[in-house]
Parts: structure tokens; C-alpha cells; sequence
């Protein structure tokens, strides 16, 4: 059973959201059109930049808990990550959305935007080098400049669904890091990070799941605008 660990995570997290896709109120299943492609993108990305990672011993795989199958040299719970977690978060952000469960201000998201801009910025030049501070950095404040002074989204929503969703997010990945069980599934070579954890949590994988988030909702709201305009075209 040990060697199902991260496979049964995966499972667990995308089983409810799944199972609820097709409450009458939720009817997550009529945003698939849209979230399935985004997730695709989004994953095919991260996927690379896992290989890359992995590869160089930036991280690496406790072999004890996974079945052993791998895809692209990753184990294959690696890969179904990519597709459970955005699955389970992106569908807690259509639920929040659906339910209109929203208790911030409206300028809220562009106060904790720029908060993030600046922090991630003030960190930066001092971990410059390490390569998952480096790069999780990076992307998330080129992604939040583009979003907030370009685009002029309006991030709130997403930032109190993310803080909701970081209850969970502390459960899985403690678990992965090695909380409630007696070795990580996922190793983390400190050189490459700030060395700072949250618990057994390294403090970049908050980021790292904001950003893997934030793609995702942004790219499935892109493509679920384009759908509804080519709808009411043809209509």
C-alpha cells in the first residue's frame, strides 16, 4: 500500500471536485470545453520545467511511495498531478464564483497584487542563482505585472480562492514533504531554494502553486469568453 501514496493523493484530491462537476447548481462539466485545453497548456509547460528540474537534482522522488510506472522520466503520479490539483482548485474557484462567495473589497486583489510585485521583488536579488527561487519568481511577477498593470484584471476573487484553497494545499503537499509520514515523497535539494519551510513545506511551492493556479484560471476564463463569443456569433 505504501508504494500507492502518491498515486491515492491524486486520487483523494480530484475525487470530490469530480464527483460535484455535475451538481445542478455547479455544473462544472459545461466549463470543460474551456478548463481542459487551459490545463493542457498549463500542464505541458510545468511538465518541462519538471523534467528539467528533476534532472538536474533540483528535486527528485522517493521511489518507495510511487507504483513504479514512469512517463517522460517522471513518475506517473507527477504527471496526474498536473491534472488533479488544478482540477480540484480550478473547480473551487467556479464554485466560489457560481455561489457569488466573494467577502474581500473589489480593490483588494490590486492591494495584494502589488504587495506580491514588491516582496517577490525585495527577494529576488538575495536568491538570485538558486533555480527554483529564480524561476518560481520570475514567472509569477512577470505573470502579476502583465495581469495587473497590462491587463487590468481584477485578481480578487482568485487570491480569496486561493487562500481558501491553502488549507488543503498545507494537507497535500505537508504529506508530500514528509509531514504524517515517516519520509517525503517529494525531495527538495536545498541549494536551489531559500532553505526556509513552512512545517516540511519549502516557502517557494506557495508560490509555485499560485502560479500553477492563476494559469490555469486565466487561460480557462480566455478561452471560456472565446467560446461564448463564437456561441452568440453563430446564434
Amino acid at each position: 500500500m505504501k508504494s500507492y501514496t502518491y498515486l491515492l493523493i491524486d486520487v483523494f484530491t480530484i475525487l470530490i471536485p469530480f464527483l460535484f462537476s455535475f451538481h445542478p447548481k455547479l455544473r462544472f462539466y459545461k466549463k470543460w470545453s474551456s478548463f481542459f485545453p487551459s490545463m493542457a497548456l498549463v500542464a505541458m509547460i510545468f511538465l518541462i520545467w519538471d523534467v528539467y528540474f528533476t534532472s538536474t537534482g533540483i528535486w527528485g522522488f522517493n521511489p518507495e511511495y510511487l507504483t513504479g510506472t514512469y512517463i517522460l522520466n517522471l513518475p506517473l503520479e507527477e504527471v496526474l498531478f498536473f491534472i488533479c490539483i488544478p482540477y480540484a482548485c480550478v473547480f473551487t474557484y467556479h464554485c466560489f464564483d457560481i455561489l457569488q462567495i466573494q467577502p474581500f473589497p473589489n480593490q483588494t486583489g490590486r492591494w495584494i497584487s502589488l504587495g506580491l510585485i514588491i516582496g517577490l521583488g525585495v527577494l529576488l536579488p538575495f536568491n538570485f542563482g538558486k533555480f527554483y527561487t529564480t524561476s518560481t519568481f520570475v514567472l509569477l511577477l512577470a505573470t502579476l505585472i502583465y495581469l495587473e498593470l497590462i491587463s487590468k484584471k481584477n485578481l480578487t476573487h482568485f487570491y480569496f480562492s486561493y487562500l481558501v484553497l491553502l488549507i488543503p494545499f498545507a494537507i497535500t503537499n505537508g504529506i508530500l514533504t514528509g509531514s504524517f509520514i515517516p519520509n517525503e515523497v517529494v525531495w527538495y535539494n536545498d541549494q536551489h531554494n531559500m532553505g526556509f519551510r513552512l512545517g516540511t513545506i519549502p516557502f517557494e511551492d506557495i508560490f509555485y502553486g499560485m502560479l500553477l493556479i492563476l494559469w490555469n484560471v486565466q487561460l480557462m476564463e480566455f478561452f471560456y469568453m472565446r467560446n461564448q463569443s463564437k456561441s452568440s456569433v453563430a446564434g
